[in-house]
């Protein structure tokens, strides 16, 4: 069912999404919206003298200006995740190495996950971010190997994914969940209603 686009009147709209991240894609179709995808190609690289919230926000935007020098549209939906502990950006490992350390700082620790969404229309630009704060079970050095044996880490903010088999390390989670996954739904549908498109 075109559950969104019908509630918010965007059936004949050119909605174009700023992502090729599988759980964003899933996430906006499960709640009924139709759109088109156009990746950007953008370089996603920490800013100094940014805090993490201001970051996200920037990389959304730059996307989404990005991508509305390529293609028409009604409305371009631009988002970045990144995980933070302690003052530092967890963004997509690298490698095995550098899962494997992140996975070891975040053992028995809570952190927070952060989204940054752009919504531009041609005439308004909307930008928000949400902050949900995760918190980890002491993982031993096997569970962690076995998880990054699984490559299910490899293409995510923090090397971890709350919708799979990262589903078992997870002792306590505030906030929203499917910012965890990788897009606020809540928060964007509450920003949706105001737009004129």
């Amino acid at each position: 069912m075109k559950f969104i686009t019908l509630l918010c009147d965007l059936e004949h709209k050119k909605i174009v999404l700023a992502s090729q991240s599988p759980r964003r894609i899933e996430l906006l179709r499960s709640v009924g919206l139709e759109f088109e995808i156009y990746p950007p190609r953008i370089e996603e690289k920490s800013l100094p003298g940014f805090s993490p919230e201001d970051h996200v926000c920037h990389v959304a935007s730059e996307k989404a200006h990005w991508v509305a020098k390529h293609v028409n549209y009604d409305m371009i939906i631009a988002a970045d995740t990144i995980v933070t502990l302690d003052g530092h950006i967890f963004e997509k490992p690298s490698g095995h190495r550098q899962a494997e350390q992140m996975l070891k700082e975040l053992s028995d620790r809570t952190h927070d996950v952060i989204t940054g969404f752009c919504l531009l229309t041609p005439e308004e630009k909307v930008i928000d971010y949400e902050k949900t704060r995760v918190t980890f079970y002491k993982l031993s050095d096997s569970e962690i190997e076995m998880y990054l044996n699984s490559d299910e880490p490899f293409d995510k903010a923090g090397a971890y994914g709350i919708q799979g088999f990262a589903s078992l390390f997870i002792r306590q989670l505030e906030g929203c969940y499917f910012n965890v996954v990788g897009f606020p739904l809540g928060k964007f549908y509450q920003h949706l209603k105001k737009l004129d498109i």
